[in-house]
């Protein structure tokens, strides 16, 4: 198991002229949670993609953390991030976890118990997700009638219908690295953003045939994302109070 961690955004939301990732909880930067519960999971087998302020992001994680790191040039979407770290894993890396470098309460126990299950499966693909009762601004999780995993659709794609779905995606997942070598390669911006978006994988890979699974986690604090101030007080609380 190797961990990709996506650390590379701009975080133009936080009004700040620092790396989102780079904003600190309780006196830590962010990522710096993120690297040491994967860590956890996969020993040194950790990756950060880094961009905004690399040589920052770089230079803080290397004070406290071993990890390996892939420079993502440009700003174009999750999918492309990822690719940008693959060039980095193993030879011997069979299944890849991906995270977020701003969800920095995720626990190490959901981690495991998510890439138990979805090796225990032998799946190609598994997605953590959570109920949420306002799920604005999420990208919502698709099932066909038989409650399959059939995509993930970003709100600002999503129709009035979609809107109403409550199972929500963390941009959490667990895949089998060889197919996600090659579905990278299919991934097309023709979406909103006109970026690539790694939800894309989970549609691919159904129309595939291949064996894709999703986990409901019982925390929605835990895959809290952070992308405004607000949100850094709000986690910093959640942090403090120790319930998480």
């Amino acid at each position: 198991m190797a961990v990709i961690i996506l650390a590379a955004g701009l975080g133009t939301r936080m009004k700040s002229d620092k790396a989102k990732v780079l904003h600190e909880i309780l006196g830590k930067a962010m990522v710096l949670y993120v690297v040491g519960t994967a860590k956890k999971v996969a020993g040194n087998n950790v990756i950060l993609v880094i961009g905004n302020q690399a040589e920052k992001v770089r230079e803080i994680v290397s004070k406290e953390y071993e990890a390996v790191f892939a420079l993502q040039k440009e700003q174009l979407g999750t999918g492309h991030a990822v690719s940008c770290a693959l060039p980095s894993l193993t030879g011997q890396t069979e299944h890849v976890l991906i995270l977020c470098g701003d969800v920095p309460l995720i626990r190490a126990d959901t981690l495991t118990r998510f890439t138990d299950e979805h090796l225990a499966a032998e799946r190609d693909i598994s997605l953590l997700a959570v109920q949420i009762d306002d799920p604005a601004g999420y990208g919502r999780i698709l099932t066909d009638e038989n409650m399959n995993l059939t995509g993930i659709v970003e709100e600002a794609d999503a129709t009035e219908e979609q809107k109403k779905i409550n199972t929500i995606n963390t941009g959490i997942y667990c895949v089998r690295k060889q197919f996600l070598t090659d579905v990278l390669q299919k991934i097309r911006p023709d979406n909103a953003q006109g970026e690539f978006y790694l939800t894309d994988i989970i549609g691919i890979g159904y129309k595939e045939g291949k064996r894709i699974g999703v986990m409901v986690g019982d925390n929605p604090n835990e895959v809290m994302g952070i992308n405004t101030l607000h949100d850094l007080a709000t986690v910093e609380s959640i942090m403090r109070s120790g319930k998480i």
